[in-house]
This record gives C-alpha cells, sequence and structure tokens, in this order.
C-alpha cells in the first residue's frame, strides 16, 4: 500500500508541473487569444493522457528515483518521446474532424519539453536531497526537515542509526577526500560523518564543500578540532610524501586523536574497495616500500631451476612468491620444518593453477647425503640460501648448534654447488654480521667469509646480501608487540633506547633477487634502508594504533648479544654504487681458500666438544670483527646511527 501512495504522490507532483508548463507556454506565448481555443484544449487533455499513460506503460512510477541513475532519467525523457509522437499522430487525426482546427505541432512539443525538463528537475533535487539529508550537519538536518514535509520522509528511516557519529576530519580536499565526504554524507548507516577538511591549497581554505568547512593547518587547528569534537582525523591524499605523512600521524596522534588513511584506487576496478583504515604496522616506517621492478631480474631467474633452501620460512617463502612471478623452469623448496614449506606449496599451486612445477623436500643443510641426493635429482642452477638459525637470545645458548647449521650448512652448499656444476650461490645475510655481538650475527659473518673466499677459486658465481630486521617475520618485534597489546599488555622491551634498522619481507625477498642477478661473483650487497627506528617509538605508535589504552611498557634489560644499535649498513662514502641507487655492493678483500680452512678446523674442534663457551671462544678467533655486547654498548650513545635517530626524532 506504500508503494502505490509514494506513486501516486510523485504523479501528484508530476500532474503539478504539467500544470506549471502549461502556464509557462501562456507566459512565453504573452496570452494569445489564440491559445484558449475549444481545440486548442482538447489538443492539451489529448496530451495530457498521452503522457501519463506512457509514463504508466513504460513504468516510470515504479523506479526507486532516489536511487537513480542515468538509466532511470533516459526513461522518463524515453516515455515521454513517445506521448509526444502519439498525441501529434492523434491531433492530427482529430483534426479530420469537420470544423476541428490543425494542431500546432511546434506548440505541443514546446509543451513536452517544458514538461520534461520539469519532471526531470524535481526527481534531481529530490535524489540529492535524499542524499545529503542527515541528523548531523546543519544542511543535513534542512534536508531532512524538505524530505519529511514532501515526501513524507525520516532519513532514519532508511538505517540511520541513533547512535552518535563518529566525527573525523578529512586531510585534503581534492578530490580523494571529497569523494570520502561525499560517501559517508550518503551512507547513512556509517559510523562516521565528516566535520571539517584540512587543506594547504589558499584557494580552497575558509570555504566549504557540501557544507563542511576546509581549515588550514595552522596554530588555531588544535582548538578548532576540539570545538567540532573531532575524534579521527583521516588522510585522504594519495601522493601525500612519506615525511608528511610521519608528521601528520605524529601531530595529532599524540594530541589523542586516531590517525587513519583512506585507501582509493587510481585505477578503480570490479572488486576494488575504497575504505578507511588503520596505518598497516609497515607504515609505521613512514618510507614508501622499494618495490623493484626489472625485466633484466625477471627474465635471468626464467626457465631456471631454483633451490631455495629455508624455503617455507618468512623470507624463503616470499622468494618463492617472487619467483614464481618470472616464470622458472622449477622452484625445489628445502626445509627442516614440513609445515612452512606444505603451506607455500599449497598457495602456489592454488594461485598458479598447477601450472608452477614446485617441488618439497624435507631435510637440514647439516646433512650432507641428503642435500646431495637432493643436488643429485634436481641439478639446481641457482641456489638461495635463506636456511639459517637467527634467534639471537636462543643462539646465545645454543653455540654449537648454530655454528653446525649456519656455518657447517654453508659450507655444505657451497661445495656442492661446485661439485654439481651450479651456476650462482646467493647467501642471505643480516645486518647482525656487521661488527657482531653476538653468536648468530658471527655466524653469519663466518658465512659470508665462506662465500667471499669460494668466489676466488671456484667455478660458481657467488653472492652475499645483508638486509636489517624484518617486518612480520617470525620471532620478529611486531607480532611479539601485536600479541602482548591482545592480551592486554604489558609490551617488553629489553631497553628503551634500543633502535633498528626495518624493511618488509618483500623488500628483503626483491632484494635478494635483484642483487643475485646482477652480481658477477664476490659481491656483499647491501640496501640503503633510509632512517633507523627506536623501537619505544614504534611500540608507542602501535599502542596508538590498537586504540587500546592503558598499555603499559616495560623495560626488561638487553638480552645476551643485544646492540643498542645496528650499525649503518650503507655508509655511501664506503660503498659502490650499483644501477639500482639503493642496492650497494661492500668491497673488502676476501680470506684465502687456506684461513677459511683454519677458521673452519678450529670451529670443528671446538663443535666436537658439545661444550657453547668454547665454541663462542672460537668465534671470537674465527670472525676478528666479533666483539662483546658490552665493548659496542659501552659507547652506544656516541654512535653515528644513535645520532642519526635523535635528529630524526627532532624534525
Amino acid at each position: 500500500m506504500k508503494k502505490i501512495n509514494v506513486r501516486w504522490q510523485l504523479f501528484l507532483y508530476d500532474l503539478s508541473v504539467y500544470i506549471l508548463s502549461a502556464a509557462i507556454l501562456i507566459l512565453l506565448y504573452g496570452f494569445s487569444p489564440a491559445l484558449f481555443t475549444v481545440d486548442n484544449l482538447i489538443y492539451l487533455a489529448v496530451s495530457f493522457v498521452c503522457l501519463f499513460v506512457s509514463r504508466f506503460i513504460v513504468r516510470v512510477y515504479q523506479q526507486i528515483w532516489r536511487y537513480g541513475g542515468i538509466q532511470c532519467y533516459i526513461r522518463l525523457i524515453g516515455a515521454d518521446g513517445i506521448a509526444y509522437f502519439v498525441s501529434v499522430c492523434a491531433a492530427y487525426l482529430m483534426s479530420y474532424i469537420p470544423e476541428m482546427a490543425r494542431p500546432d505541432a511546434v506548440l505541443i512539443f514546446v509543451l513536452y519539453a517544458i514538461n520534461v525538463i520539469g519532471s526531470l528537475f524535481i526527481r534531481m533535487v529530490y535524489r540529492y536531497i535524499y542524499k545529503y539529508a542527515n541528523s548531523v550537519t546543519k544542511r543535513g538536518k534542512i534536508f531532512g526537515k524538505i524530505l519529511r514535509i514532501f515526501a513524507g520522509f525520516n532519513p532514519k528511516d532508511r538505517g540511520e542509526a541513533d547512535a552518535p557519529k563518529i566525527k573525523i576530519a578529512i586531510v585534503g580536499a581534492g578530490r580523494v577526500g571529497v569523494s570520502l565526504a561525499e560517501e559517508l554524507l550518503s551512507n547513512s548507516a556509517s559510523r562516521y560523518v565528516p566535520g571539517c577538511f584540512l587543506d594547504v591549497n589558499k584557494a580552497k581554505i575558509d570555504r566549504s564543500i557540501h557544507g563542511i568547512p576546509v581549515f588550514p593547518e595552522d596554530e588555531f587547528i588544535l582548538h578548532r578540532l576540539q570545538e567540532l569534537d573531532i575524534k579521527e582525523i583521516v588522510v585522504a591524499i594519495t601522493d601525500i610524501d612519506e615525511g608528511e605523512k610521519k608528521r601528520l600521524h605524529d601531530t595529532y596522534s599524540r594530541k589523542g586523536y586516531k590517525v587513519k588513511v583512506y585507501d582509493y584506487p587510481v585505477m578503480q576496478s570490479v572488486g576494488t574497495r575504497r575504505h578507511m583504515r588503520e596505518f598497516d604496522v609497515e607504515e609505521l616506517l613512514f618510507r614508501k616500500p622499494i618495490i623493484i621492478k626489472d625485466e633484466q631480474t625477471a627474465a635471468y631467474y626464467k626457465n631456471k631451476v631454483i633451490l631455495i633452501t629455508g624455503g617455507g620460512g618468512s623470507i624463503g617463502s616470499e622468494l618463492c612468491r617472487q619467483l614464481a612471478k618470472m616464470e622458472p623452469k622449477r622452484i625445489v623448496v628445502l626445509d627442516i620444518y614440513e609445515n612452512g614449506a606444505y603451506d607455500i606449496q599449497q598457495e602456489l599451486k592454488i594461485r598458479y593453477k598447477g601450472e608452477l612445477d614446485i617441488c618439497i623436500e624435507i631435510a637440514s643443510i647439516t646433512n650432507r647425503v641428503a642435500m646431495a641426493r637432493v643436488f643429485e635429482e634436481y641439478r639446481p642452477d641457482i641456489v638461495i640460501n635463506a636456511a639459517a638459525h637467527k634467534h639471537v637470545p636462543l643462539m646465545e645458548h645454543n653455540c654449537v648448534e648454530a655454528v653446525e647449521n649456519n656455518v657447517f650448512g654453508t659450507l655444505n652448499l657451497v661445495e656442492l654447488c661446485e661439485e654439481y656444476g651450479t651456476a650462482r650461490f646467493m647467501m642471505v645475510s643480516t645486518d647482525k654480521a656487521v661488527n657482531p655481538t653476538n653468536v648468530m650475527g658471527a655466524t653469519k659473518r663466518m658465512c659470508e667469509m665462506i662465500v667471499q673466499s669460494a668466489s676466488t677459486y671456484g667455478r660458481v658465481k657467488y653472492s652475499a646480501t645483508r638486509f636489517g630486521n624484518v617486518l612480520g617475520s617470525a620471532g620478529s618485534v611486531i607480532p611479539l608487540f601485536k600479541k602482548q597489546i591482545a592480551s592486554g599488555g604489558p609490551i617488553t622491551l629489553t631497553d628503551k633506547r634500543i633502535i633498528r634498522y626495518f624493511m618488509t619481507i618483500p623488500e628483503a625477498s626483491q632484494l635478494v633477487l635483484e642483487s643475485g642477478a646482477m652480481a658477477k661473483n664476490g659481491e656483499l650487497f647491501v640496501l640503503d634502508m633510509g632512517q633507523p627506528v627506536k623501537i619505544l617509538d614504534l611500540a608507542e605508535n602501535m599502542i596508538r594504533l590498537s586504540g587500546v589504552r592503558d598499555i603499559e611498557i616495560v623495560e626488561t634489560g638487553l638480552r645476551p648479544g643485544e646492540k643498542l644499535y645496528e650499525e649503518l649498513l650503507v655508509k655511501t662514502d664506503e660503498l659502490e654504487k650499483t644501477s639500482n641507487k639503493l642496492i650497494f655492493v661492500e668491497r673488502e678483500e676476501p680470506p684465502t681458500r687456506e684461513e677459511i680452512d683454519e677458521k673452519l678446523k678450529l670451529l670443528a674442534v671446538a663443535c666436537e666438544t658439545g661444550d657453547d663457551e668454547r665454541v663462542k671462544a672460537a668465534l671470537h678467533l674465527a670472525v676478528p670483527t666479533y666483539k662483546t655486547m658490552e665493548e659496542v654498548n659501552r659507547d652506544a650513545d656516541a654512535s653515528r646511527e644513535m645520532q642519526d635517530v635523535k635528529e630524526v626524532a627532532t624534525v
């Protein structure tokens, strides 16, 4: 019954428009007496009947105009066009009746034109008012009253929540910001409503868009935000500089505002959603992720058999994902942990629908017999060694295992590559190998020396790639903080002064692949990882992003082998540049084969004793740069790295 009432209500509005159109026609013709003949009144009645019969037949009144698009308006124009044609034909037929005057087709056309413009106008106005009617903004309240008076419709009837909406300030009054505002204003079910725009464009400042004021970021902005009861800040700028993003995040989050991002894809496709979201953990770095798109790199790995040790781990599995895009002949995933290897195998099988040749081998790189069997079966063209024990505190108490796995496992791979004619060996290293203060870092430095030495006498092309801490990898600080926040805290920091360099898993993997492809032989590649990050700031940001209050941050003291800072990987005055401005080569004299053999004998004898302290002492002798954590941390505050992070904090 309600639908019938609505249709008849719209019919009455259209009838009013038709009468108004006739009045306008009379005004246009200057109240000419020729218009008021009986014949013209008959033709006018015929036109009226044709018009509304046509609209009912074409189902114009069955459309829901509040959601009407261009197709609805075309249907209305089409119905009126049909009506005009029929009414003119009917009028000419009637003119054959004796004493009936010939109809004026132009006169009828003008009437129809005025009427269709009026009908379209009231529908567009209704749709506009419906879209922006709400119970929050001043304009929205006025539109709501108009709807109740003329349409008998309350905006709350469409599902508008009675609960108070969250007012947001939109950073950016451009296309993206305005799109967000329109989306929120038109979506009655949204929990958010725009309270103001923040922009730097002087042409927009102190004006309004859809009734929403545009403010500059000046000394009064915090007071204005407080007056408007703004609760959240949403960054709606697609090409924002990372430094500016950091400034906005720090400025407003420290004042108690939740800062979000509005994702608005430049190329929108089917299934692409626009949404407001929290900052990703990776965005806490506030630098653009490094995306390596090098056709030469992809071409290098195409049609190759590639063995990835540690292929089920965080880095190894991402290497598999990246390589799968490059059309390799075969990917062999080798790991001691079967679940990780199985997961990446199933993921890639599903993604590539069985077209990717991916094989799984469960074995330890320390098992020489098992590794020889793998090399014999697959004859890999490229070996990427991502297998390693990497947990710093655990390796301090498991020194024998660290050396046997990291050092002698790498040695097995190097020797088998030479034996089976592998073309290239690529080692995944770490920033902790730079002046190491722990067993894990020292073993990785020893691996680097093995690779560098092998490049001087072997047939294989060797390279190693260093990068810093990887966000989201197993055992890293980010997942730990997430778990601690989820459980209500506290967040534990070993020392509030600690700083680290971070990168994402895809960045690290792409770096390894590009540097490996560009390697000639014996290079030690390092990445420019940008500014150092203070772990305390990272923890505080994660707490703010979580929205959970009263999470305590507790200092627990440095763990065995832990540095306050990691040395700069990239000291541009000491390194060689490559074709990629973010990748550098550290040149140093590789140790001789004899020197490496002596170091390995020393470590082997120590491992045979099963005594962790003897192994640690042997590592100090084998790796000259291996220092105690006390030596390094004693002068930490004066280091270049600690000074850099202080400078960043004051910007």
